[in-house]
């Protein structure tokens, strides 16, 4: 019913850069929230930074703050992560979400396949 697709995730060396995008489809929302999220194997999921689709509220991680940008273009129903200055750390499987405002629960709701992003040294 409701899909996201990540994309723009590679391979690249420390201090590159990568831009990740996310495209939602299936019904429209009419107060949501979009983040990316990433994981790295045997650990938990964590936040790096989510946005209002009104673009009001943004918000990011210690870890990302200062390095990447979070975006979106509300005709395409896309989000955008601007990662730069990347570090080996950074190395993980991204993940966008959607957290629909309107249906009287906290948390994120929908979930994509994740792209890898691979920093080398």
């Amino acid at each position: 019913q409701v899909q996201l697709v990540e994309s723009g995730g590679g391979l690249v060396q420390a201090g590159g850069s990568l831009r990740l995008s996310c495209t939602a489809s299936g019904r429209a929302f009419s107060r949501y929230t979009m983040g990316w999220f990433r994981q790295v194997p045997g650990k938990e999921r964590e936040f790096v930074a989510s946005i209002s689709w009104t673009g009001v509220g943004r918000y990011s991680s210690d870890s990302a703050k200062g390095r990447f940008t979070i975006s979106r273009d509300s005709a395409k129903n896309t989000v955008y992560l601007q990662m730069n200055s990347l570090k080996p750390e950074d190395t993980a499987v991204y993940y966008c979400a959607v957290d629909d405002l309107s249906d009287g629960r906290s948390g994120f709701d929908y979930w994509g396949q994740g792209t890898q992003v691979t920093v080398s040294s």
